[in-house]
């Protein structure tokens, strides 16, 4: 039976209620489908394919819903946008109305089913970053607890209270970084390095409705920002302007970063089961981030810190390439220097330093071929990028050309990166 001759397909939807808005669908989704407003992302029935490239990468599994509805009646992007929750699954018979009487034939969602779109097409005219980044965790990553509070889970949110709240960048306030640590008390609530959280903003919007989780990075190591406590540690930019540099106050950042000590906050999650640092003897972790992009990478270097200090890890190669604007504005800056040159191998960009010329993590990455060559090719070296989305297309085309440089043909290389869990992509 021809696709045209369908008088049902199942529909691809977001669960509004679980979302956390993290972006990662609409960054992943090959055909340009998935879109957002203010409130809500959605799917273009148009142009969904079926291919499932967005649904493993999702945090949250909001993405992993589906409707059966007419063909020639989908849910529009109109409706999906004004969506508090998802629709009830419509009845065979009011289906069965809808199509003039005739049976639901469902065309289900067959995961390759669209094999093409969701394949990387090394022809391609355009390079996307995304087709090469992993979907699996490493085959030694610790096992990950993923929803155990939020909209849908037996508990809906977990309360914590704030231990601590320090400024980690020496610019002034209006621009500042916050290290916030969250103490759970006595509820157990376990995290990886790698993980996220997500914070529930008091308060509503303009238009009445809650505000929606914000998700953050955890920047502590898994037995709590301080070892044997239960709590973690988030890296926070107070944010006072959009993407078009327009004046505006970010609703949680400010949230976050006023907060004092005592002060409660209602937290769902843990998400994420693939940005995870392996775990076995001799593996490389190479670390590519921008500002807070810096958070997991603090975890996994701390964790990595406390077994080195306790004898019970012969870790190989850590190398972190951190960006930011000038010295002042890289959170722990100070601390970074205090960290022995034997243990992590540091490279600083800044990018608007006076009378110095404009500096990013590639270039330092290109600087540093003749090494990361040979991680590459390393099945025990994995690769982690973190920070502002416009970072991700140029590092990833970075190691491409490194890759090249090394005498490796990148449509292999990446594709093992891909594989087995070592090219980890999270930007926003």
């Amino acid at each position: 039976m021809d696709a045209s001759d369908v008088i049902f397909l199942k529909q691809h939807l977001i669960d509004p209620e679980i979302c956390i808005r993290c972006n990662t669908c609409e960054a992943t989704c090959p055909t340009k489908a998935i879109t957002h407003d203010s409130l809500n992302y959605v799917v273009d029935a148009a142009l969904c394919n079926l291919c499932m490239a967005c649904v493993p990468p999702c945090p949250t599994g909001s993405i992993d819903n589906w409707r059966t509805v007419p063909r020639a009646r989908p849910y529009t992007l109109e409706e999906q946008f004004g969506w508090e929750s998802l629709p009830e699954a419509l009845s065979e018979a009011e289906l069965a109305e809808a199509a003039g009487g005739a049976a639901p034939v469902e065309v289900p969602p067959t995961p390759g089913s669209s094999a093409p779109a969701a394949e990387i097409d090394p022809e391609a005219s355009t390079f996307r970053s995304a087709d090469w980044g992993a979907t699996v965790p490493p085959w030694s990553a610790a096992h990950a607890f993923t929803n155990l509070y939020g909209p849908k889970a037996p508990a809906k949110t977990l309360a914590a209270t704030v231990t601590g709240n320090h400024r980690v960048t020496e610019v002034g306030r209006e621009y500042d970084t916050h290290h916030i640590v969250l103490d759970f008390g006595g509820t157990p609530f376990p995290v990886l390095e790698g993980q996220s959280i997500a914070i529930v903003p008091p308060g509503v919007d303009g238009n009445g409705r809650p505000h929606h989780p914000r998700q953050y990075s955890i920047a502590s190591a898994r037995n709590g920002e301080r070892p044997g406590y239960n709590n973690v540690s988030l890296t926070i930019k107070r944010v006072l302007q959009d993407h078009e540099g327009r004046p505006v106050r970010g609703v949680a950042s400010n949230y976050m970063c006023d907060l004092k000590v005592g002060d409660t906050v209602e937290v769902i999650g843990p998400f994420g089961a693939s940005f995870l640092m392996p775990n076995h003897p001799k593996s490389h972790i190479v670390m590519i981030c921008t500002g807070t992009g810096s958070a997991p990478m603090r975890a996994m270097t701390e964790w990595r810190r406390r077994l080195r200090k306790s004898g019970k890890f012969e870790g190989g190669k850590l190398m972190l390439f951190f960006g930011a604007r000038t010295p002042e504005e890289l959170p722990y800056f100070g601390p970074l220097q205090n960290l022995p040159r034997d243990f992590i191998d540091l490279n600083l960009a800044f990018s608007r330093v006076p009378g110095q010329p404009r500096r990013y993590v590639q270039d330092l990455m290109r600087e540093r071929a003749a090494d990361l060559g040979p991680l590459l090719a390393d099945p025990n070296a994995y690769f982690y990028v973190c920070g502002l989305k416009a970072m991700e297309e140029g590092v990833v085309m970075t190691l491409r050309d490194v890759a090249a440089a090394a005498g490796l043909d990148w449509d292999t290389v990446g594709a093992a990166l891909r594989r087995d869990g070592r090219l980890h992509l999270e930007t926003y």
